[in-house]
């Protein structure tokens, strides 16, 4: 059970943070905890279902090639895993009517990228102990919420303009690049010291993320000359 708490903890706590990220306008919980479920079941049977098919069509036969380890961080984990992610966010959040001010493209991508790290977790933990627990909860967990941030920025924007297809879809190349990133120097840390490549690329991540979530608090519709005069005094 305490196992299990420690696979959990990091999850919640970044749900918490970005959920008061949310200063103007609160998204309702159902729909939130709908988001977070969809994440941790959905997401996850899509994942399963296309590593079946990039597994068989594109199997790793060198463990130790530089090349197919690039392919299988970039097309067979991390565009799985994203795609599975902005499938729900697009047809399941994108349509509803509380997804009403950019922000919520980031509190919605990250609830469904949370749902996916906490199943994740869980198995990685159960399985791990207690060390992984601490690692992931410092590393693979917060980086799936840069995922799922950068992801939502796009995502928000694109509710609100007329180019909706091109910012999705930046969405989704963006989460695919730093997810890509981070597993390809993990994939290949047959070479020394090349691992630090995916802490440099997690910390851009978070910089990166911290910038997405600010810059959409400043844009929210429903962010009142009054409260801006407050927030620069």
């Amino acid at each position: 059970m305490t196992l299990l708490l420690f696979a959990v903890a990091p999850v919640m706590a970044i749900i918490v943070y970005i959920y008061f990220q949310d200063k103007y306008e609160k998204e309702p919980a159902g729909l939130l905890i709908a988001s977070f479920l969809f994440g941790a079941i959905v997401s996850i049977i899509i994942v399963t279902i296309l590593y079946l098919f990039t597994g068989h069509f594109i199997p790793i036969t060198d463990e130790f090639s530089v090349w197919q380890q690039f392919i299988q961080a970039f097309v067979v984990v991390a565009l799985s895993e994203e795609f599975s992610k902005y499938v729900i966010v697009k047809y399941f959040n994108q349509p509803k009517k509380a997804f009403n001010e950019p922000y919520d493209g980031i509190i919605y991508a990250v609830m469904v990228s949370m749902g996916f790290a906490c199943t994740e977790n869980i198995m990685y933990v159960l399985e791990g102990g207690y060390q992984t627990a601490i690692l992931r909860a410092f590393t693979a967990v917060p980086a799936h919420a840069t995922f799922g941030i950068l992801m939502g920025y796009f995502m928000g924007k694109a509710k609100f303009s007329n180019n909706r297809f091109k910012l999705n879809m930046a969405g989704l190349f963006l989460a695919v690049l730093f997810h890509g990133a981070y597993d390809f120097f993990l994939f290949i840390g047959f070479i020394p010291g090349i691992s630090i490549g995916a802490f440099i690329s997690l910390i851009i991540g978070i910089f990166l993320s911290r910038k997405a979530i600010k810059r959409h608090q400043e844009n929210s519709h429903f962010k009142t000359p009054q409260k801006t005069i407050e927030e620069h005094d």
